[in-house]
């Protein structure tokens, strides 16, 4: 069980969404918040709207730039000490066939889906080695397990993260470290992120999300899967066909059509 009272924890992509959720659960939780995000209005609003919780560190970069990761991580450990917990949240989406991507969309999807994590992770995971304590947590998506039409790139980004995050955990394990690392692996979430899907499988609710993500590093669980129907999905996955899987994913839980009329967020 991992205690968050008094532990400091950074949420990449903390200004929107489910990091600006998670960030209130853990400032109500008695932690100490680092932000890290891209928009400045974003970030102001979120610090107005949380620095009444507690105590709430905020820093503008963009995580596809590995030189801001290095500076920014450099004024955080200069400014708030060792950070206890990260969650790797920040992400991004373009839903168009594979075919209609540009180079400039798959390199910005994959840097900072994919390797952001990775790079963020590396310079704050020796800390937490040394200090024999920490968690890494770690936000893919379903799509990391599943293949969707008009998600290819996305897909792609989180099948990866989801390969790395779990191989750093058995290595924290095997190596006796005190690390522990999660990775989430939500459905949709109705954050503005998805507008225009049309999904059987109802969308998730951000709030339940982030309370279920919290509650996850807390119990310091290993897979943070939602909602409990993609068990059954990946179940299916294991015993059927690919021809018959196929079917049953696209006629009839029809997931293969839900990002046919995908919008996403507006700018």
């Amino acid at each position: 069980m991992s205690q968050l009272k008094g532990k400091k924890v950074l949420i990449t992509g903390g200004a929107s969404g489910i990091g600006r959720l998670m960030g209130k659960l853990v400032l109500q939780k008695g932690a100490e918040l680092i932000i890290w995000d891209i928009n400045p209005t974003s970030i102001s609003e979120t610090l107005a709207e949380l620095q009444i919780l507690g105590k709430v560190y905020t820093y503008q970069l963009d995580v596809s730039d590995i030189n801001q990761i290095k500076q920014t991580a450099a004024k955080v450990k200069m400014d708030c000490g060792r950070v206890d917990i990260l969650i790797n949240n920040a992400g991004i989406v373009v839903g168009k066939y594979f075919d209609e991507h540009t180079t400039e969309e798959i390199k910005r999807t994959m840097e900072i889906n994919a390797s952001a994590p990775m790079y963020i992770s590396s310079e704050f995971l020796p800390d937490m080695i040394a200090g024999k304590s920490g968690h890494i947590c770690n936000i893919a998506s379903s799509a990391g397990f599943i293949s969707n039409p008009r998600m290819s790139v996305y897909a792609a980004s989180k099948w990866a993260v989801i390969g790395w995050s779990d191989s750093v955990r058995l290595e924290m394990k095997f190596r006796k470290t005190g690390v522990s690392i999660s990775t989430v692996t939500p459905y949709y979430i109705n954050t503005g992120m998805f507008d225009g899907v049309k999904s059987l499988i109802p969308l998730l609710n951000p709030e339940k999300v982030a309370r279920q993500i919290i509650r996850g590093i807390e119990k310091n669980r290993k897979i943070i899967s939602m909602p409990f129907s993609m068990h059954f999905i990946r179940a299916c996955q294991g015993l059927l066909s690919i021809n018959l899987f196929d079917w049953v994913a696209g006629n009839v839980l029809q997931i293969y059509k839900t990002m046919d009329h995908f919008t996403g967020r507006k700018k």
